[in-house]
């Protein structure tokens, strides 16, 4: 069995995006399936566990998913369409904020860090450095 190709931003969102609309029992060996029919690729409990944001994704997921667990009725295939619409984008807010929220946290360690080193505002707005695209001789 040949390794699959590491992980990139993309396929990492795309995972996520996998966690965001999941219903029904998740586990790590349920995702890893979920995963390779998307991504062509298998991957680990552990590869994929090492990322944060799939990690956090995970856990988010599960939980929301242990609480909303109860007695379903029947309902039309176009009420349960957006039902699983809904369910998604809720799932996505919820990570979206828990991954805005560690953003501030790490903007305001930043913050301080500067400030301590005596690093004012306008220092730290000034623009980056122009970069010179022109090809080398």
């Amino acid at each position: 069995m040949s390794r699959s190709r590491n992980l990139t931003p993309v396929a990492i969102e795309q995972i996520v995006s996998i966690l965001d609309g999941w219903s029904g029992k998740l586990t790590w060996d349920l995702l890893i399936q979920s995963v390779a029919r998307r991504l062509r690729g298998t991957y680990t409990r552990q590869a994929l566990h090492k990322h944060e944001r799939i990690r956090d994704a995970f856990t988010l997921r599960k939980k929301t998913l242990s609480i909303s667990v109860g007695g379903k009725k029947a309902i039309s295939p176009e009420s349960q369409v957006t039902n699983d619409r809904i369910a998604r984008l809720e799932g996505e807010n919820q990570r979206l904020q828990m991954e805005n929220d560690r953003l501030l946290e790490q903007f305001v360690r930043w913050a301080y860090n500067a400030y301590s080193r005596g690093l004012d505002e306008q220092f730290l707005s000034r623009p980056l450095p122009a970069i010179n695209r022109q090809q080398t001789p």
